[in-house]
Order: C-alpha cells, then structure tokens, then sequence
C-alpha cells in the first residue's frame, strides 16, 4: 500500500511547502508497507508536492530495495498514467463505494493508515522539527524500527 501524510513543521529550516488540499504548511510523508503494517519505503518532501508525484520517485526508489513487490494499492490520488508507469510494480486504485456518506473503511488503505498512526505515537514526528529531509526520513525510518522492535518483543 502507498500513502502520503501531510504533517506541520517548524521554522527550522529546510524545504516546506503549503499542502492545500489538507490546508498544512510543512512537510508530506511518502509511505510504502507491506499488507502487515511494515514500512518498506519512507520518503519525505515538501507539502506543496502532489501525491502522483510524490509517488514516483518512491515507487522508483522501492524497486531496487525491495524488487519482489509486484503490485501496490492506493488511493484515487495515485490514478495518474505517470504513476501507473513509473516502474513495473501494477497500482490498484481503491476507490470508495457508491454512494458513500461519511467515514468507511476501505479495503487495503487502512493498514498504511495504521501504520502512520504507529509512527505518530512517536513524539519526536508529531511536527516535522527536522531542518533537513534526511534527518526527518532517518527520524521516520528509526521510529519505523522501534515499532518492529516493540511488535518482536510483543511476539516472544
């Protein structure tokens, strides 16, 4: 599954943009999990960047890490032909169901929902505090460890 999160940041520096269609000036969170909750591929980048955008160099980046991923589920902002393209992983748009009025959980799209709530547990990513992008997407891969490491200890 592929989401993005928009979350503020802070007047520390580094790039940031205004996420209009969430109405967040800071940072958006690109996430790739496997169908447990596991992050596979974490990028960040500015607010101001567009899911389908945003998507391709993370799709593109998944491929060398994780090449046995074949097909990948998203959301309607994902639809876009660049992004169907970009790499030979098959995107399947979860649309929502006719008719739809208020909240439904969707089939897929909550696992990577989930797990952004897993990383939010983590204080430190509440707000993007980070000056650089490589910081915040190391803050974000390490908190992605820590719940690995919380669900191992759980386990045994």
């Amino acid at each position: 599954m592929i989401d993005s999160q928009s979350v503020k940041t802070t007047e520390a520096g580094g790039p940031r943009g205004y996420d209009a269609g969430k109405k967040v000036m800071g940072r958006k969170r690109h996430a790739m999990v496997d169908t447990d909750g596991r992050a596979l591929e974490l990028l960040i980048h500015a607010g101001d960047v567009q899911d389908r955008d945003g998507a391709i160099p993370l799709l593109q980046q998944s491929r060398h890490r994780h090449p046995f991923v074949s097909k990948a589920f998203a959301d309607s902002a994902y639809s876009a032909a660049r992004v169907i393209n970009a790499t030979s992983i098959s995107i399947e748009i979860v649309r929502k169901i006719a008719g739809q009025v208020g909240f439904t959980v969707h089939p897929r799209r909550w696992v990577v929902e989930r797990t952004f709530a897993w990383l939010g547990r983590n204080r430190r990513l509440a707000k993007d505090f980070e000056a650089t992008l490589s910081s915040a997407t190391a803050f974000l891969y390490a908190a992605a460890a820590m719940v690995l490491v919380r669900r191992m200890a759980r386990a045994s």
